[in-house]
């Protein structure tokens, strides 16, 4: 009945148009009130504690890593050097969209940056190319879910902060996965192009050209490097990496390519505060529901109730999938992280699951819901930076997303996919 209780609060709360912060705010509120506690003194500390944990440092600082290398014209840089790999093959600037989309989040962690930086530059030049405008904002967007998958990502410091998961365990294990999207995001691309003949780019570059196109955009890819070696030796944590990050893109846009001056950075400094207080709050409102379940043990009688109910758990695991699915499709990703990670993820491990893998899954699975309707960021971002309509780019985006599924697939029924490099780099427990 508490259960009941509080999921039809949250869903009432949701569904009258209250924001999911403080529909989950809320609803943790009534959990307390249940347990006979103070409000006044138990809100302020659950609302304290869910933010007061070091690992969470790491958010501000991707989110002024990333802000000043995007500044910085990071982009036309790693476009260049996409385009210098990729060559003059039939739909190049398909994969070139693909590639950079790698490359990029490597450095934001953001779907939606990815979306925001690439659109307004590759879309228009896709189109001019003589592919459909489309195709050229659904493959923009299918490629841009890689962003929060590919180290560093900030959904995967949340779930790591909130779960009392390592993160750096989590970074390495997106490697592989958002490899496996780039490849099958590929392949899509190569048998479209059986139909569609997409163009080929006629452009050359020259020895001198091809060299300082490299030399600009090796710069920029330093810093993923800094931040999963600095990691994987030991020598800082993902919070100290993410420090790191910092100072190493500000040498590299202030000083070495001299595209950011010193006098604009407190302006980029406050748009990353605005954007680590709006993902704080959800964490605090959220830790206070978590906070308020954990105390009711509600989350043990669940897990009773679903060993009960399903006893295989790779059927607890395709329920999950489907759950997230569908949640994704409705709710920003952190938000739906937040309301059934803290619930799902001590079920799944009463069946054996290594948290490190279902915190993989988590996070994949709910970035897809950054590209499908009816509220998905990066669709809508694409599709107004590109002038599209969501109907019909939510179309072409279908094989696509046939890709990215059978990859989530992939990593939720083959762990080894995404715990192999965690292991192997001595951070898996």
């Amino acid at each position: 009945m508490t259960i009941l209780l509080l999921a039809l609060i949250l869903i009432a709360a949701i569904f009258i148009g209250i924001p999911i912060t403080w529909a989950l705010g809320f609803s943790g509120l009534v959990g307390l009130l249940l347990l006979g506690g103070n409000p006044l003194t138990l809100i302020p500390q659950s609302l304290y504690n869910g933010v007061a944990y070091f690992p969470l440092l790491s958010i501000p600082f991707f989110f002024f890593a990333g802000e000043i290398m995007n500044k910085g014209g990071i982009t036309k840089r790693l476009i260049k050097l996409s385009s210098l790999i990729v060559g003059r093959v039939p739909g190049s600037l398909a994969y070139v969209n693909i590639l950079f989309s790698m490359f990029f989040g490597g450095i934001t962690g953001s779907s939606v940056a990815d979306v925001s930086s690439e659109g307004p530059i590759l879309i228009p030049a896709m189109t001019e190319d003589g592919f459909s405008k489309d195709e050229s904002v659904a493959i923009t967007v299918a490629s841009s879910i890689m962003g929060p998958i590919i180290p560093p990502s900030i959904i995967m410091v949340i779930y790591g902060s909130v779960m009392n998961v390592p993160i750096g365990a989590l970074f390495m294990g997106g490697i592989i996965p958002g490899i496996l999207i780039a490849a099958g995001l590929s392949f899509v691309v190569f048998l479209r192009n059986k139909k569609y003949h997409f163009p080929v780019r006629t452009e050359r570059y020259s020895r001198e050209q091809a060299k300082e196109i490299i030399l600009q955009g090796i710069l920029p890819l330093g810093m993923p490097v800094i931040i999963m070696g600095g990691i994987l030796s030991g020598i800082c944590t993902a919070t100290e990496a993410g420090c790191l990050a910092v100072v190493y893109a500000i040498l590299v846009s202030c000083f070495i390519m001299k595209t950011v001056r010193l006098q604009e950075l407190p302006a980029m400094l406050l748009t990353s505060a605005k954007l680590t207080g709006t993902v704080l709050i959800i964490i605090g409102c959220s830790k206070t529901l978590s906070w308020a379940l954990t105390l009711l043990q509600v989350q043990k009688s669940l897990a009773v109730f679903f060993t009960v109910i399903i006893s295989n758990k790779l059927v607890f695991l395709l329920c999950v999938n489907i759950l997230y699915l569908f949640m994704g499709c409705f709710m920003e990703p952190a938000s739906a992280l937040l309301m059934f990670g803290p619930i799902l993820a001590p079920i799944a491990v009463t069946y054996g699951i290594n948290p490190i893998h279902f915190g993989l899954i988590s996070c994949i699975n709910l970035n897809l819901g950054n590209a499908t309707p009816p509220l998905g960021q990066s669709l809508f971002v694409g599709c107004k930076v590109g002038k599209a309509s969501i109907g019909k780019v939510s179309g072409k985006l279908i094989p696509y997303l046939a890709a990215e599924l059978i990859v989530l697939l992939l990593v939720t029924y083959v762990p080894k996919i995404g715990l192999f490099l965690p292991e192997i780099s001595g951070l898996l427990s």
